[in-house]
């Protein structure tokens, strides 16, 4: 028995130990961040839940703008964006007798179509979202439960002719949980209308264009990504995956933020605030395992690997190749929204991007994400940035 607890004992310590070693590892390979370039933004938001990460990162963006044009901290309204652009694309669906998409997701562009058609308000103009429903923030389960199968009943119906009459039916729905657009506020003492308001935030809706990088279609062409949240069709300028990714530095470089739309559902996107483009195959050979173990290893077991590795970790190195066979195997998705505001290394050198989320002051950096140079690299789908932080010669090839 004696024999049998001192065994006991002694694995009891060589768990403990390796434990201790972990926590030693972890530690030692924490990224301690030096920020090369930090612009000016707006502060975080909490999407809550609710599938409007393209809504809050683009309105941070014409926020960011904002600030950059004029020295204004705004605070624009998402669910303004939210009610117009859920409207907007109900009739689409409705057109297309229900043969595409209608959901929570959207784009850059959905944004940038309702500032230049509708207008905007601030925040405070219509009520804090969540309210409505006696909630602190936005929770859509409701909501979408009730909306999602209202689209589907007009749109797959089987009259012959319908009625104009459904869309006050779901003006009902959008304004009972997001609030009623207003058509007239004040703000600073002032009365506007959305469209006057827009025009006064000091910033050229037209200045703005959409960046992607595929071998599909032709480079320095504009196409639109074949993605479904894309159902405006907006157009992108194609460009190689290097300039793609010299447009952003520029951006940044000159005070610029940049709306980035992209795949965060890859192993090295951490709740933590950190992004990596883990090469898996050099990370499964340091677990000192072949990839047959890696691959049935589970995702916490993975992660506390992808952890102790911390900044460390090995990265990819991001192709054009690659991105167009994971664009193509549907491994590269646009599953979020974020905005890129400045850059940064760690203590080993490596390049990262600061960026801002929209899940609230969470993780270890209170809503920030540093996010690798690889990592954007490998999983941008588009994003919007303001024409004039593209380089000139990048410029003259696209024609704008």
């Amino acid at each position: 028995m004696k024999k049998i607890l001192s065994l006991a004992l002694l694995a009891f310590m060589a768990i403990g130990a390796q434990a201790d070693e972990a926590k030693d590892s972890v530690k030692s390979n924490k990224p301690v961040f030096t920020i090369v370039k930090q612009n000016p933004i707006t502060s975080v938001k909490d999407q809550n839940r609710s599938g409007t990460c393209w809504d809050y990162s683009t309105l941070s963006f014409f926020e960011a703008e904002i600030l950059k044009a004029t020295g204004k901290d705004m605070d624009l309204c998402e669910s303004f964006v939210a009610n117009k652009t859920y409207m907007e694309r109900a009739i689409q669906v409705v057109r297309y007798h229900g043969d595409c998409q209608f959901s929570q997701g959207g784009s850059a562009e959905d944004v940038l179509a309702t500032l230049k058609t509708h207008g905007i308000c601030p925040e405070n103009a219509m009520p804090f979202p969540g309210s409505l429903y006696g909630d602190s923030l936005n929770n859509f389960n409701e909501f979408f439960s009730l909306l999602e199968p209202y689209v589907a009943a007009v749109s797959k119906s089987t009259a012959k002719k319908i009625s104009n009459q459904w869309k006050v039916g779901m003006q009902g729905i959008l304004d009972a949980y997001l609030g009623k657009c207003p058509e007239e506020f004040t703000y600073e003492g002032k009365k506007y209308t959305p469209k006057t308001f827009v025009q006064s935030l000091g910033i050229n809706l037209d200045d703005y264009v959409s960046i992607t990088s595929y071998t599909h279609h032709p480079f320095y062409s504009a196409f639109a990504v074949e993605v479904q949240d894309n159902w405006r069709f907006p157009l992108s300028y194609n460009l190689p995956i290097d300039e793609m990714m010299q447009v952003i530095d520029n951006a940044i470089e000159q005070g610029y933020t940049v709306a980035w739309g992209g795949d965060v559902s890859e192993e090295g996107f951490t709740r933590q605030g950190l992004a990596y483009a883990i090469d898996t195959k050099a990370t499964e050979s340091l677990a000192g395992s072949d990839m047959a173990r890696w691959l049935k290893m589970t995702a916490a077991k993975k992660k506390n690997l992808i952890d102790s590795l911390g900044c460390t970790v090995p990265e990819i190195v991001p192709t054009q190749e690659l991105r167009q066979e994971r664009f193509d195997n549907w491994e590269l998705t646009d599953d979020h929204g974020m905005l890129i505001y400045g850059t940064a290394k760690d203590q080993n050198g490596r390049e990262y991007y600061l960026v801002k989320n929209s899940w609230g002051e969470t993780g270890d950096y209170k809503g920030t994400w540093y996010m690798t140079k690889a990592f954007i690299a490998a999983n941008t789908m588009d994003y919007l940035v303001n024409k004039n932080a593209i380089p000139k010669q990048i410029r003259k090839k696209l024609g704008i």
